[in-house]
């Protein structure tokens, strides 16, 4: 690889003190079964709660989508975030004002747990995150319009 190539080409990196990265991952998580309860009102304070939470935790919020059975995130965060706690803290606070909120959400789960344990989760390169933004914005296009958090640097 041209070491010149890497430092004039114009990219995205984040200076930290004593580092500089650029660390971006796509997050897909599905509900239990696949159960479809992310709709309406559920669907819109889901997105908030997973801002607010990303907000916490320094994360940047690049692409979201909710939809009825499973989300997509695409997020920038720093090296030091450990990406399995901030994914375990977001299903987690997702799933505890939600059940708070609509304590009948909870009746209607099998096991009453609002979350597959598991969860995906890749690494984007500068190159694609583009394309990953767009297919995480589409995903809803045809079942109705929304849920991009939209915060472009």
């Amino acid at each position: 690889m041209d070491k010149n190539y890497i430092f004039t080409e114009h990219t995205n990196v984040t200076h930290g003190r004593g580092y500089v990265y650029l660390l971006q991952y796509h997050i897909v998580w599905v509900t239990k079964y696949r159960k479809p309860v992310l709709v309406g009102m559920v669907a819109a304070e889901t997105k908030r709660h997973l801002l607010e939470t990303m907000e916490q935790l320094q994360m940047e919020c690049l692409a979201m989508e909710v939809m009825p059975d499973h989300i997509h995130l695409l997020v920038s965060c720093k090296p030091q975030l450990r990406l399995s706690d901030a994914i375990k803290i977001l299903k987690g606070n997702a799933a505890r004002w939600l059940f708070m909120a609509h304590p009948d959400l909870k009746k209607s789960l099998w096991g009453r747990h609002l979350w597959n344990p598991s969860y995906f989760v890749a690494t984007v390169s500068e190159r694609s995150t583009v394309q990953i933004e767009a297919y995480i914005n589409s995903q809803k296009k045809e079942a109705e319009h929304g849920g991009n958090c939209n915060k472009r640097r």
